[in-house]
């Protein structure tokens, strides 16, 4: 069977398409080019028929093909003459064109001005507040339902979450607490050099990390590993219509999805905190002692003189307060997923997004607490 193809023929009366070969999806289908450039305005062709006379077999590839020439008839007001075209064809075009276009059925996009834009984020951020707000109290009243001893969830459940927020993040927190405390020490050695002050390199050192490296740092990996993590397993339950099982079964989702987790992190992140700390202190001192001169025993007196317990205290209060942040985020945006894998993706990435911002947020309010009363 001959390929698809076509001639133009004008006339008096206007233009004649001569169709021929097989007009099917599975065959190469000539360039529109030509039919375009023969109806153009300038040509003054205001008619055109169809010979069909050699057309082989043909599918939706030659009604396109069809559609196509009459759209662009209609938009040059160029009338169209379908009697030359067999019957089943001339029946299908009716049925096309036999109802109009329903208005407002095509998707139109209409930019919005910046007022607009304005407006969607203030009321996104009054969402979001909201939402925290609603979800912070069902937290406290799951809370307040384990000091009563009412709360239910697997046990199993909680130690498997300390294991995961605990032991296994050991690897990431070792890598990037000892690169952490190596950069501080990196940072003002010159400096403290230029004066002869290289001992006051665990200075820094040691208080950065006990006050606000070790904490931060932390969380920010907790809330990239483990807050898109709960995010993550949330929202697939909540695509697989797992929480709605839980309520209808009269499980509450708070006490048994979201509490655990919550204690899991709020347990482990004060103790990962602790060992940042150590683990930094450790890489400023692998960069004193290799390339300023001192000694391993003057870098650990000069830490031990210059940090305290308040010192420590403080970072400690802050890994606290950024593990509740880290939970209440993953689970947050775990709970409000979508039905849709896209959807999870979206709330994992959410959730660590709300969490680091949460965390910069609640570390500068408390810094300046803490320099206020003096602590």
């Amino acid at each position: 069977m001959e390929p698809s193809s076509f001639n133009i023929e004008q006339r008096p009366d206007g233009a004649e398409l001569r169709l021929s070969g097989s007009w099917s999806i599975h065959r190469a289908r000539p360039s529109f080019d030509p039919i375009a450039t023969a109806l153009a305005p300038e040509s003054g062709v205001r008619r055109i028929g169809f010979d069909a006379t050699g057309l082989g077999d043909w599918d939706s590839a030659l009604l396109m093909f069809l559609v196509r020439i009459v759209n662009l008839c209609r938009s040059r007001d160029i009338e169209v003459d379908f009697a030359g075209l067999p019957e089943n064809v001339r029946g299908m075009l009716d049925l096309a064109y036999a109802v109009g276009e329903r208005r407002g059925a095509r998707r139109e996009h209409t930019g919005n001005s910046q007022l607009a834009h304005l407006g969607e984020a203030v009321l996104g951020i009054w969402q979001d507040a909201h939402a925290m707000t609603a979800f912070t109290g069902e937290t406290l009243l799951s809370l307040a339902g384990l000091a009563k001893g009412s709360a239910r969830f697997r046990r199993s459940d909680l130690w498997e979450f300390i294991r995961n927020c605990g032991p296994d993040a050991l690897p990431i927190v070792t890598l990037i607490s000892l690169l952490v405390g190596m950069i501080l020490a990196f940072v003002g050695a010159h400096q403290l050099a230029m004066f002869g002050a290289q001992i006051y390199i665990a200075d820094a050192v040691g208080v950065g990390m006990a006050r606000e490296m070790g904490a931060m740092m932390t969380g920010i990996i907790m809330a990239g590993r483990t807050g898109a993590a709960f995010a993550a397993q949330l929202g697939t339950m909540q695509v697989n219509q797992e929480i709605d099982a839980f309520k209808t079964l009269g499980f509450s989702a708070m006490d048994f999805l979201v509490l655990p987790r919550m204690i899991a992190l709020v347990l482990m992140l004060p103790l990962l905190c602790v060992y940042a700390d150590f683990m930094g202190m450790i890489g400023g001192a692998l960069v004193a002692i290799s390339l300023f001169d001192i000694s391993l025993l003057e870098y650990a007196n000069e830490t031990r003189s210059m940090l305290d317990l308040a010192d420590f205290a403080v970072g400690l209060v802050k890994a606290g307060v950024f593990g509740v942040l880290v939970a209440m985020a993953g689970c947050l945006r775990g709970m409000q997923c979508g039905r849709s894998s896209s959807a999870v993706g979206f709330a994992a990435t959410s959730a660590v997004v709300t969490g680091i911002v949460l965390i910069i947020v609640s570390d500068a309010l408390m810094t300046v607490l803490t320099t206020a009363l003096d602590i």
